[in-house]
């Protein structure tokens, strides 16, 4: 098990990681080509076109999501920054974080949908 100073030196390790610049990965991901299910009773032309697609969704979603995750800890930082003048120096940073929030989930890419109705939103 953990003993009180295996706990310490954890708590520690991520105190001092927000201090830390931010890490960018080198990863970059090609997107799937959009599929959808072509035929009536529901089954899709190529199967694994559909998952791939299926997956290229997710990860825009995921995009989306943690955008607005970076934008509001922005937000944060500059308010506990800035104290009470935050009305004044935090202002670009606020509207860049509203800007996002208000779009349609939440700026997330979406694929051309055959249907727009049909595919409108999560």
């Amino acid at each position: 098990g953990y003993n009180r100073l295996h706990i310490l030196e954890i708590k520690l390790r991520t105190m001092t990681d927000m201090y830390r610049p931010p890490r960018v990965s080198e990863a970059k991901l090609t997107a799937y080509p959009h599929e959808e299910r072509g035929q009536e009773n529901g089954r899709a032309h190529d199967p694994v076109k559909f998952l791939q697609a299926a997956e290229q969704r997710a990860r825009e979603r995921q995009v989306a999501y943690e955008t607005v995750r970076i934008l509001r800890k922005d937000v944060i930082e500059c308010y506990r920054k800035e104290g009470v003048n935050h009305y004044d120096k935090c202002k670009d940073v606020c509207e860049k974080y509203y800007n996002v929030v208000i779009k349609k989930d939440v700026g997330q890419v979406h694929p051309d949908w055959a249907d727009k109705a049909k595919h409108d939103g999560w």
